[in-house]
């Protein structure tokens, strides 16, 4: 019997993949009216429900939690359940003991939905029949629909899909990067690093970020190869290379692509795009289809997602930087290409417990202002240092995009790079980078 806790899209996925195949399950939720019970109650109106606070003893009946991502396995009750020899599985798991394609596994703490959507479109690009999802996208277990005629899975996963994955063996798996995330779920940066690497499980390629320490793998059992923002070390190895008075993605000493050819800007977008490469050459996804998308891919929405330009103030939407990583990846990619301070850093919402002073050097060298409104403004103000940075507290997003307009001049970019989660104010990043992009084209009409 299996016990589906929590029901969000991925739990609905499970429900819909247990049904159709006859096995004994209930569903979950800590949640008295959880999202997706109008579509359960349809799909299955005499399913077995569990709504309200979780009851320990309720595991005792079955044989297998499968467990959506957004609940912790440090749960009390599936703590028990494991010390009561349960089996605790996610969705991913159960993919993995459903298919013998080939997979592609891609984690970190940023750039993973770029690099998966960039990466899907090389592949069909190729003609390659492929099927794209996991943390992004379409739930895995609802990709299995077409099994057979899929060639090649291109996988997202989180560090907390990855907690309950134990037989993933994919053809080629990464961790982009790894910085401080979800410190609000896990005891330790350590104890998030060592999650992101249960996706190097198994014997495929393993493709590493050369500059980024956290991403080599623990065991050294695998092939390695590698891409770096630096010029290659080897024929094989994906990096950036000077000629002709012009910047190249290379591998090895063969140039690529100008990375003025790109539509995707900043240098986290050229690793993301030599990430994707690397992969890419890793499955023998034709070099001529993977340029061919490189040169037209405009990035997704959300993602530095260029807004608009107005008396020379470039608008900048990054809602999707949910963490001081990716909102440095943003800050330092952006400025970079402006050589000096021309930013003005719009930041703030529920930090999630992570440390903010890790921004000071970037926003010292390229931010003029930086806006915090949200939940933890306080506290980011607290972690910057006001006597190097000039920071302007104001009282929501609309106030903060008033206030960049009066602040901006021509030559500058405003950016929406919050590094915290939106739930204080907004249902999620999406609508976050939505209202921004309303407030955005109110205050320059």
């Amino acid at each position: 019997r299996v016990l589906v806790l929590g029901l969000g899209k991925t739990g609905l996925s499970c429900v819909r993949f247990l049904a159709d195949r006859n096995v004994d399950f209930s569903v979950m939720d800590s949640r008295k009216n959880p999202p997706g019970i109008e579509s359960l109650n349809k799909l299955l109106p005499n399913v077995d429900c569990l709504f309200g606070e979780f009851d320990s003893n309720v595991a005792e009946n079955y044989d297998v939690l499968l467990v959506s991502p957004g609940i912790s396995v440090k749960e009390p009750m599936i703590k028990k359940a494991f010390e009561n020899n349960k089996r605790i599985i996610g969705d991913v798991e159960v993919f993995a003991l459903c298919t013998n394609k080939p997979v592609v596994a891609i984690t970190g703490s940023n750039g993973k939905s770029t690099v998966t959507t960039l990466l899907g479109e090389m592949a069909r690009q190729a003609k390659i029949n492929c099927a794209v999802g996991g943390n992004i996208g379409v739930p895995v277990l609802d990709l299995l629909t077409d099994d057979e005629s899929t060639d090649l899975y291109i996988l997202e996963l989180s560090s907390f899909q990855l907690e309950t994955t134990h037989s993933l063996n994919a053809v080629v798996s990464t961790i982009l990067n790894v910085s401080e995330d979800h410190m609000d779920r896990y005891d330790s940066f350590e104890d998030y690093k060592i999650s992101k690497q249960k996706i190097y499980h198994g014997d495929g390629i393993v493709i590493v970020n050369k500059d980024e320490p956290c991403t080599i793998p623990l065991k050294n059992s695998r092939t390695v190869n590698y891409f770096t923002l630096k010029a290659p070390a080897s024929e094989n190895e994906f990096g950036l290379i000077c000629a002709e008075e012009k910047t190249w993605l290379a591998k090895g000493k063969a140039k690529l692509i100008d990375v003025s050819s790109l539509k995707i800007k900043g240098q986290h977008n050229i690793a993301n795009s030599l990430a994707a490469l690397a992969l890419g050459d890793s499955v023998n996804i034709s070099m001529t289809a993977m340029l061919t998308t490189l040169k037209n891919f405009i990035g997704l929405p959300h993602r530095t997602q260029w807004v608009q330009e107005h008396n020379g103030v470039n608008w900048i939407n990054d809602s999707k930087a949910t963490n001081v990583g990716a909102a440095l990846a943003a800050i330092n990619g952006l400025g970079s290409d402006k050589q000096g301070p021309g930013l003005i850093v719009l930041l703030g919402g529920q930090g999630k417990g992570q440390d903010f002073s890790r921004m000071q050097p970037a926003l010292v060298y390229f931010a003029k202002t930086v806006l915090l409104y949200g939940e933890d403004a306080q506290r980011i103000k607290s972690a910057l240092n006001d006597r190097m940075i000039k920071t302007v507290m104001v009282s929501d997003l609309g106030e903060a995009v008033t206030e960049a307009s009066h602040i901006a001049e021509s030559g500058d970019t405003v950016l929406l790079s919050p590094a915290c989660a939106s739930f204080d104010m907004f249902s999620g990043f999406e609508q976050r980078g939505e209202e921004f992009i309303r407030l955005v084209h109110e205050v320059t009409a």
